[in-house]
């Protein structure tokens, strides 16, 4: 029996949805609001979520991604009474399972549900008992597990995977854990930086030569496609190969047979195909620049690597992974790692992701040198200046245009000093935090457990009422100067 979470403000449409789950035999429950909503599917962790567009506290396709981001990660089913193309693609693109219009024939309703909890259990049985082989991917939120979950699914198959995502998010990390866990892992990985080809070396470099083939080439030589025979081929920055060797590779791609540069005879070759790209392919096939056919063959499978921002839950792992990892390389101690020194990473926005993290801890650990534990003070000063301008900011922007508003002079104010519903909606959500992170004493989880936040969107929202520096770790949480790591 699984438990199906219906967000609805429409008394009738809850009562019917849930005698639709009721006759599937599993467990219905109600909220009537996005902030409801989103507690009870922390607190339930249910299964499936069917969700409404129009809710009176905001709109459903907004949180849909902190809905996936709590470890139930349910699947979310939007059922509206306004159809909207643009809000159909949104809801796909956040992950939703399925967009409904009311009303939906009730048969429709139920195969979908139906269809959601079958694909789940599909998943689930699916899972191998073989632990991913995951080497430097490290993190447990539930963006990055939503990634594994398709690495898993990637290295079942050999179709052809492209990897997307902002700079510095480890896509090659991932290519290379799609291919130790596949069939193919005794064989080569082959890497190909398509920023770094000549243009006038591209065919050449992929293909080999035979001798003579141009100037210069004083004997034959094998091509990196050649090379990936057996094994896997990973374009990286595939966006950035020319669009005359696109031409060229694409037939590659479809016949898996080539001919050297200058050579008479084809060559059959046996890889596995992954590329990586930090553009906006769909993007680059409007203005000319990438060839729509090679994208529809490149992205048989897709896997998106999220943003350092959006796996904040990470940073703690990722900081204590790559100091130890730093003071082996350096042979020096293991140093220690002071709570405030994290909360600085964890409100910083990382425009270079998981790279800049890297090379921030290591010109942290160059700056600490002797010093056995680190602070915010060792923090490169960029990072440092970024997060308090951004604090003083979110100060600033946050301060209510009056101070005297609550909710108990509501009733007695007058047209001359009425609030707008926006700004009296931040003055109630800067209290609620407020006094959400006095009950807790700052503690992070047990905020989240009340709230029915996020981890990711509770981060959001602190920082964006300059409420980030608010104790929260130093009660709860003792490093020991020696290993960094978290006791108690």
């Amino acid at each position: 029996m699984c438990k199906v979470l219906i967000i609805d403000d429409d008394d009738s449409m809850c009562s019917l949805m849930a005698e639709v789950v009721q006759q599937l035999g599993h467990t219905p429950l109600k909220a009537d609001s996005a902030r409801t909503g989103l507690k009870k599917t922390f607190s339930h962790q249910p299964q499936v979520v069917m969700l409404d567009v129009h809710l009176p506290d905001g709109s459903g396709l907004e949180i849909i991604k902190q809905i996936k981001q709590i470890p139930a990660c349910p699947e979310v089913i939007i059922i509206t009474a306004f159809g909207d193309p643009d809000g159909a693609e949104m809801a796909i693109k956040n992950g939703a399972w399925d967009y409904l219009v009311k009303p939906s024939p009730v048969e429709r309703i139920m195969l979908t549900i139906k269809r959601a909890l079958e694909y789940r259990q599909e998943k689930a049985d699916s899972r191998t008992l073989k632990a991913l082989q995951r080497d430097e991917i490290i993190g447990h939120s539930q963006a990055l597990n939503s990634v594994l979950d398709k690495v898993a699914m990637a290295a079942q198959s050999e179709a052809n995977v492209l990897i997307t995502g902002e700079t510095g998010t480890g896509k090659e990390l991932i290519a290379r854990a799609i291919h130790a866990n596949s069939l193919r892992h005794n064989h080569r990985f082959v890497v190909v930086d398509c920023a770094a080809l000549p243009e006038n070396l591209v065919e050449s470099t992929l293909f080999g030569h035979v001798r003579g083939a141009f100037t210069g080439a004083e004997k034959q030589r094998q091509g990196l496609i050649r090379q990936a025979d057996g094994g896997t081929l990973f374009l990286d920055e595939i966006g950035e190969l020319p669009i005359r060797a696109q031409k060229s590779f694409l037939r590659v791609i479809q016949e898996r047979c080539f001919r050297p540069v200058s050579g008479k005879d084809e060559v059959r070759v046996n890889f596995r195909l992954i590329a990586a790209t930090n553009r906006d392919l769909e993007k680059s096939v409007i203005q000319g620049l990438f060839r729509n056919d090679l994208l529809f063959r490149l992205r048989s499978l897709n896997i998106e690597t999220p943003a350092l921002k959006d796996r904040r839950e990470d940073i703690r792992s990722l900081t204590t992974y790559y100091i130890n990892r730093l003071c082996e390389i350096y042979g020096t101690e293991i140093k220690g790692i002071s709570p405030d020194f994290i909360e600085v990473l964890e409100i910083y926005d990382w425009p270079g992701n998981v790279r800049e993290l890297f090379h921030c801890l290591e010109e942290s650990l160059a700056l600490a040198f002797h010093e056995p534990i680190l602070y915010p003070h060792h923090l490169p000063v960029h990072i440092r200046a970024a997060v308090t301008r951004s604090a003083v900011s979110a100060r600033i922007s946050s301060k209510p245009k009056s101070t005297a508003w609550t909710f108990k002079n509501l009733d007695c104010a007058d047209k001359d000093n009425f609030l707008s519903i926006h700004d009296f909606r931040e003055i109630a959500e800067r209290q609620y935090l407020e006094r959400l992170l006095m009950l807790t004493g700052g503690n992070r989880k047990n905020a989240c457990r009340i709230s029915g936040l996020s981890r990711t969107r509770l981060f959001e929202l602190l920082k964006k009422y300059g409420l980030s520096n608010s104790p929260s770790r130093a009660n709860s949480n003792h490093r020991s100067p020696v290993t960094g790591q978290i006791a108690g």
